[in-house]
């Protein structure tokens, strides 16, 4: 079950890195070319941000009927929702072609990419960890998040073979579609792994007592609203930080410091499997040393390393983007790993993918925003410097919000089975759809 979650969440990540990828390197040429160079690639990481704008209202759908109908089908639904508009992002025209619905049918399928998401992340890891056997959530809650750098990876390798078996001006003109409609092809893949898939013994504990709640979102909400603040602020600075280090440093690094695009791109890619393989590490020290001593640990690196990557970086060399890439992939693994465990802890089966969806949609708004605030910044200034204070900041934040989680919740630091059935399931409120 843990395995199938990683493929799934890869296939789902692919797909939306995929478009981080293009809005740094060929967007702001194909949809946006009204528009000075900056501000097409301001436009460009703006669409990028819209994704994440999209997924509350995925976490808010996806988490209300994976607490009603079923983790399984709800997966099914978000993996096809995802696909298909990565699908059609490959066949649209440009603007040169249809004008000015080119960019806004762009930004719909970003929204659709945004809404897919929203409701893939919570419900992968809640398969995974509500799976798992007594004392190894952190491990099997780690899968999932596995899929963030191996999507990471997949999408850079094949942005890398076609840049490397096409001329700028070809890959400009249609090369940069074939990624996109890969996902047609990955789309079946994916289908056959989540329908060959069991339903979550969580979720059929509380479907067998009767015990599904009719509105359970605002269950979460209203019972657990101190927790999910603080969570929320505690996951942002992982997800800040990396889409700084994969998509921003694409374009700042190729346009500002003049490094090479496909030195870049095989740069992070490199970073990301270490990020990949980083994870299972620091999950599996979670269950044998506790999640709090571990996590907060991983957020004072993080703040280091936050500081100390742009100074690196703009020693304008490859091997000082390489050191600065190598610094960012070994930081951010640490707290990463542990976020889907933890936020699964917090909630009762009836309620958690409810409750984790709306802590992922929010933490999307800050995070996923990254990339277009630093180049605002850098636009603004000319320097990285604010784009570093940025990064720390949030850091910072994010470290208070775990201290204060593990202060006001005690219990999340040891994790629990979530795959028996629990005492403190939700009351009975409903019936099953």
């Amino acid at each position: 079950m843990a395995i199938a979650g990683l493929i799934g969440t890869t296939l789902e990540w692919y797909d939306f890195y995929l478009y981080g990828t293009a809005a740094a390197l060929v967007f702001n040429k194909q949809f946006f070319t009204t528009l000075s160079p900056v501000a097409g690639t301001l436009a460009a990481f703006s669409t990028f941000a819209v994704g994440f704008l999209a997924r509350p209202l995925g976490g808010i759908i996806f988490g209300h009927f994976g607490d009603r109908a079923g983790r399984k089908t709800t997966l099914v639904v978000s993996l096809l929702t995802m696909g298909l508009a990565s699908t059609f992002i490959g066949l649209l025209p440009t603007y040169e072609s249809i004008g000015v619905w080119a960019p806004i049918l762009l930004v719909l399928l970003r929204l659709l990419q945004g809404v897919g998401l929203g409701g893939e992340t919570s419900g992968a890891v809640l398969m995974s960890v509500e799976h798992a056997p007594g004392g190894r959530s952190n491990l099997f809650g780690g899968f999932p998040q596995m899929g963030v750098p191996a999507g990471l990876v997949l999408a850079n390798l094949v942005y890398f073979v076609a840049t490397a078996a096409s001329t700028p001006a070809a890959f400009a003109d249609w090369v940069w579609r074939v990624p996109f409609l890969l996902s047609a092809v990955l789309i079946v893949v994916g289908l056959i792994i989540r329908l060959r898939i069991t339903e979550s013994p969580s979720f059929d504990t509380v479907k067998d007592r009767s015990e599904i709640i009719g509105m359970p979102g605002m269950a979460a909400l209203k019972g657990h609203w101190s927790r999910i603040i603080a969570i929320v602020l505690m996951v942002t600075a992982a997800s800040s930080c990396s889409y700084v280090f994969t998509v921003f440093s694409l374009s700042y690094g190729s346009t500002e410091l003049g490094l090479d695009r496909q030195t870049l791109l095989l740069g992070i890619t490199v970073g990301s499997l270490l990020w990949l393989a980083s994870i299972p590490l620091w999950s599996h020290a979670a269950d044998r040393h506790g999640r709090r001593k571990v996590f907060l640990f991983g957020s004072v690196v993080l703040l280091i390393a936050a500081g100390v990557y742009f100074p690196v970086f703009n020693g304008g060399t490859t091997t000082a983007a390489a050191l600065a890439f190598l610094v960012m992939a070994l930081s951010t693994p640490i707290s990463h790993a542990l976020q889907g465990s933890i936020m699964a802890d917090v909630f009762p089966a009836a309620m958690r993918y409810s409750g984790m969806g709306i802590i992922l949609g929010l933490g999307s708004l800050i995070g996923g925003t990254a990339p277009l605030i630093a180049s605002a910044l850098f636009a603004a200034t000319g320097t990285t410097t604010l784009v570093s204070v940025y990064m720390v900041a949030v850091c910072a934040i994010s470290l208070i919000a775990a201290m204060t989680l593990f202060r006001i919740a005690p219990k999340i630091d040891g994790g629990q089975h979530l795959g028996v059935p629990e005492k403190d399931a939700a009351p009975r409120t409903g019936a099953a759809l």
